[in-house]
């Protein structure tokens, strides 16, 4: 296959908790295995993003000191763009800290709110420092089959009804502990999760839903050659098991 695409990697040095880098090594690798060219431009604080230069978009986690920082640069020098950039079909992939500024507007356990970019029709707050934090494996239902990763927030999520769920929770917390919901998906093309792990290696399917994506856009039509996901498979279901094992004893 002769394509070639481009991701824009936002704040690599200051939004990269659990191994979120992963996701785009795992990109690299699955676009390299199938004569693919992936370029990767990493975008820090003051960097402005040309929204027709890329394909794709990645934001991943922080904790809230550096999510500061980035809320103000986004709204500064990156805001306006990224909304041309999914209005007009690029693939957006936010993780965590990402998704949350990706928001309408985040609200932490301590200190002043802030402001979201308005990506995702969604908003998310902190209860407070003394309430339990969603940590632990997680298991959901997507249109694709299941997604495994791992959550680590104290942020609730509530979706709007401009956006839906990413997918539905099977075992863990998702976006808020009660709706059973987690990420979000606003249109077709952007994605928001708090499943770290990194997401896609052990969720080739969803890996390769991006990638179909970004060329359909860049290139028309183009078919993914199969891989040998003999590797990642065994881990995805490996995961699903032990959420299982979970569920079996927390119902006992």
């Amino acid at each position: 296959m002769e394509a070639d695409l481009r991701l824009a990697h936002l704040y690599p040095k200051l939004m990269n908790l659990y191994g979120d880098r992963g996701n785009i090594l795992c990109l690299r690798r699955r676009c390299q295995q199938r004569g693919i060219a992936l370029t990767v431009d990493e975008l820090e604080l003051g960097d402005t993003l040309d929204p027709n230069a890329y394909d794709l978009i990645f934001m991943g986690g922080a904790q809230d000191r550096e999510q500061r920082r980035v809320a103000e640069d986004l709204l500064e020098t990156k805001a306006e763009a990224l909304h041309q950039a999914v209005a007009e079909g690029v693939v957006l992939l936010a993780v965590c800290g990402g998704y949350q500024l990706l928001g309408r507007y985040y609200r932490p356990a301590a200190g002043e709110e802030l402001a979201g970019v308005g990506i995702f029709d969604a908003w998310t707050e902190h209860p407070g420092a003394d309430v339990k934090r969603f940590i632990g494996n997680v298991v959901v239902r997507w249109q694709g089959g299941t997604l495994v990763g791992f959550e680590n927030h104290g942020g609730r999520t509530y979706l709007e009804p401009g956006a839906r769920p990413l997918a539905t929770v099977i075992s863990g917390f998702g976006n808020n502990g009660r709706d059973g919901s987690e990420g979000a998906m606003q249109g077709e093309n952007a994605f928001g999760t708090y499943l770290h792990g990194s997401l896609l290696p052990k969720n080739p399917r969803f890996a390769d839903h991006l990638i179909a994506q970004a060329l359909k856009r860049r290139h028309s039509e183009v078919a993914l050659s199969p891989l040998d996901d003999a590797l990642e498979e065994r881990a995805h279901a490996e995961a699903v098991g032990l959420a299982k094992k979970k569920l079996g004893f927390l119902r006992r």
